[in-house]
């Protein structure tokens, strides 16, 4: 009987174990279910002439790599320089667009949801570079990838004083799927800096001060390595 007693509670308390485990595994895979859906989209990155003029900069990664110190040290410049020229998503217009559209210009790509509490203390931040380096050579290209209609991240900019940047948006969530088949996107926010012919020259995973000087010294060094 003694036996029968503690076979009962082990398995009693291995059933529980297993039962709080997968509770837990239930929350993790809500959370981020979001980074393993994939849907499908426009977004085919790459096509072999763009993919064989952007491998050719890597000398320009590099130099965005030694340029990434201090606040935004965790930008590294790419290994492999890719063409981000056909991700597509919608303008603050709702019409289609592709980043192929910003050619001759500099462009941070950052990727955000309304649900990312570092998303939250971020865009101020990517609004104040901005407000302060936004114009004919550069340009942060905030793309939201909250599902469902616009309401909810027009609320969101609006609660935390975002003035500069405009609301681009997937609510397929296809460039986050594209970059993470890419080995460039592990969770949000995640951002890339593009040049000026759409090739993804440096890219980092995490928030990052972009107010700060560092910021400032980058995007100048990403824009002069062109």
């Amino acid at each position: 009987m003694d036996n029968g007693n503690e076979t009962q509670k082990t398995t009693s308390g291995g059933s529980r174990k297993i039962i709080v485990l997968a509770a837990l595994a239930g929350i993790v895979a809500g959370a981020v279910g979001v980074y393993v859906m994939e849907r499908p989209s426009g977004n085919i990155v790459a096509g072999t002439n763009s993919t064989d003029q952007c491998t050719a900069k890597t000398d320009t990664a590099k130099k965005i790599d030694a340029a990434a110190t201090g606040a935004v040290a965790a930008m590294r410049g790419a290994e492999k320089p890719q063409s981000m020229s056909a991700l597509s998503f919608t303008g603050p217009d709702g019409k289609p667009m592709r980043l192929a559209d910003f050619k001759g210009k500099t462009v941070l790509v950052n990727l955000w949801a309304t649900w990312c509490a570092p998303c939250r203390e971020e865009m101020p931040a990517l609004d104040a570079l901005q407000t302060k380096k936004g114009g004919d050579n550069f340009q942060v290209v905030a793309i939201n990838i909250d599902t469902g209609d616009d309401q909810k991240p027009k609320g969101f900019l609006a609660d935390i004083g975002v003035k500069s940047l405009a609301l681009y948006r997937d609510p397929t969530m296809g460039v986050f799927n594209d970059l993470k088949r890419k080995n460039l996107a592990f969770g949000l926010p995640v951002t890339m800096i593009v040049d000026k012919e759409g090739c993804q020259i440096a890219a980092m995973n995490g928030p990052a001060p972009w107010e700060s000087d560092d910021a400032a010294r980058l995007i100048d060094a990403a824009i002069a390595a062109q």
